[in-house]
């Protein structure tokens, strides 16, 4: 590639899509901070609170294989930068809305808008910047997820009391319009740089696309603790955390706040440990299929661990489920690299979709299961625990279907 980027054009082109993930992760976590204050004014049932929170993640997974096809025909600026217009449209429908179908709209609207916000990165960043570069930008753009995830603990639960939830989502909205217009309008120039050398028109030889994807045993080994691990831990981080942590804990709204902003910094912390220590581990001979299955195990342990303990420091096993979880970006990263570069992306959109189906099932099925058990005569706490003891076995049976499967790539990865 003839082109290069010097130091004042690449920082703009990182911090133009690093705002735009850190918004996209702060909508996808902020339900579980403002929960409580969506069940006092709209009279929500558990059910009805996790149908509305799932919106997100159904209209974002509905976006995954679409969204490939539309980054490589327009490019990663236009295609993100109009999304985000559909994000900041449900941002203030959400804040306007006085109905559950309202609400379940917007935040459907804000699935769709933030779509991209993480698959564009990746396609700017592989077209605009070296090889050598890939893995730090995509750890740096893990990191501002995560900072996103943490802007929607302390600082809404301050914002609360002084605008309520719905100017929370109306700052949203000028927020999103503002990273939109950064991008469309301040990346115009590096897109221009970059046009000689980017590949003109023309179909795409045959690859397979997604057929040779989703009919791949590779893909599945490692898709499966994608849908059930990595989904249903994104249903815990982004909704049922809030109120585990009220219901089970019986902490106030404040501790939970800062419970949550510490979850989400070890977190933070822990992707910034992992991008450090993973090619360590394996240039001293550790197998990746190993790292992970050790780091999906410590989850699950985490996670049954909450089920046994009632003592007040219980909300500290959180904190250990936090610096499990990045464990999860190298399962993302193995099954790119299991594919030709021309599938990497379509892989990264199809272990993508994985994810936000089974988080889409947990935020909505847990909600549903808890229901189901208080109508039986269970206690709040006790339906709580008896859900996350279901979901606990789910994930039991990936990790073993991913440790016993020994399904390897079609081709080595270079």
């Amino acid at each position: 590639m003839g082109a290069t980027l010097s130091g004042a054009r690449a920082a703009r082109v990182f911090l133009c899509f690093a705002l735009g993930y850190l918004l996209s992760y702060a909508l996808r976590a902020v339900n579980a901070v403002i929960a409580p204050a969506l069940v006092t004014e709209m009279g929500l049932s558990n059910a009805d609170l996790g149908l509305l929170s799932s919106a997100y993640f159904v209209s974002f997974g509905a976006m995954q294989l679409p969204l490939g096809v539309w980054l490589d025909k327009y490019g990663a600026r236009r295609t993100e930068s109009t999304l985000l217009l559909c994000a900041a449209v449900g941002a203030a429908v959400f804040a306007t809305s006085s109905s559950l179908a309202g609400l379940w709209l917007g935040r459907a609207l804000i699935g769709i808008g933030v779509s991209a916000c993480l698959m564009a990165a990746f396609k700017a960043y592989r077209q605009w910047f070296p090889p050598e570069r890939q893995s730090q930008l995509a750890s740096w753009m893990l990191v501002a997820g995560t900072s996103g995830a943490l802007s929607a603990t302390v600082p809404v639960t301050m914002a609360l009391p002084a605008i309520g939830w719905r100017g929370i989502f109306w700052v949203v909205a000028a927020l999103l319009l503002a990273v939109a217009g950064a991008i469309f309008f301040s990346l115009r120039e590096v897109e221009r740089q970059f046009a000689d050398s980017a590949p003109k028109g023309g179909a795409a030889p045959d690859d397979g696309g997604y057929r040779r994807i989703f009919g791949s045993a590779y893909f599945w080994r490692m898709g499966v603790p994608g849908l059930l691990n990595h989904g249903i831990f994104f249903a815990l981080q982004t909704l049922w955390a809030g109120p585990w942590m009220t219901t089970v804990l019986g902490k106030s709204a404040q501790e939970t706040g800062r419970i949550l902003f510490a979850f989400n910094l070890v977190l933070l912390l822990s992707y910034l440990a992992l991008g450090w220590a993973a090619p360590r581990l394996v240039a001293r001979g550790w197998n990746t299929h190993r790292i992970i299955g050790i780091g999906i195990g410590g989850m699950v342990l985490a996670q049954a661990a909450m089920l046994l303990t009632r003592a007040p420091t219980a909300w500290l096993l959180w904190l250990l489920l936090a610096a499990c979880v990045p464990v999860t970006t190298l399962v993302q990263s193995h099954v790119a690299l299991a594919f030709p570069a021309a599938l990497a992306g379509r892989a990264n959109s199809a272990y993508n979709l994985q994810l936000f189906i089974g988080a889409f099932a947990t935020q909505w099925g847990f909600g549903v299961v808890v229901d189901l058990f208080k109508a039986h005569g269970a206690e709040a706490p006790d339906a709580f625990r008896a859900t996350l003891a279901i979901a606990v076995l789910l994930q039991a049976g990936a990790l073993a279907f991913f440790t016993f499967n020994r399904a390897q790539p079609d081709k080595p990865s270079k």
